[in-house]
């Protein structure tokens, strides 16, 4: 039981820090944004945000569990950490940066998903809105 209220403890912990994050890109605080987004990937991952943007999207999830012992928990916390700075590039007007997070952000969420094999409508609409975002991503023109 300690575990499992760990875990929700640290779920409910990251949700107020995207919320956060998601506030300050919305105010156009982008350096505040990415300051509290490094201490949020070391608060909870124990490693930098580079760290995590040097492997392959199709490594991902393979190396966090095999190489690295990280859990579907973390999986999912890296899921989100990734959401936010796919938010954070497209707020920059970086939209390229921000596909390779939200494709990293989709591969991991699906995975977790796959792994937890039960329904959830929020689950449901993150999955929707991040498969929208990279999808519009994509239309546009590349530079």
């Amino acid at each position: 039981m300690y575990h499992k209220d760990y875990i929700m403890r640290m779920m409910e912990m990251l949700s107020e820090m995207i919320a956060l994050l998601l506030g300050l890109i919305k105010k156009g605080d982008f350096k505040v944004a990415a300051k509290h987004l490094e201490k949020a990937y070391l608060d909870f991952l124990k490693k930098d945000a580079a760290f995590f943007h040097a492997i392959p999207l199709e490594e991902l999830t393979n190396k966090l569990l095999s190489e690295h012992h990280y859990t579907n928990d973390h999986l999912k916390v890296l899921s989100e950490l990734f959401y936010a700075e796919g938010e954070l590039q497209i707020a920059d007007n970086k939209p390229q940066a921000a596909l390779v997070h939200f494709e990293k952000a989709m591969r991991l969420f699906e995975f977790t998903e796959q792994e937890n094999a039960t329904f959830s409508l929020a689950n449901q609409r993150r999955h929707q809105a991040l498969a929208e975002r990279i999808e519009s991503i994509k239309k546009l023109p590349t530079r």
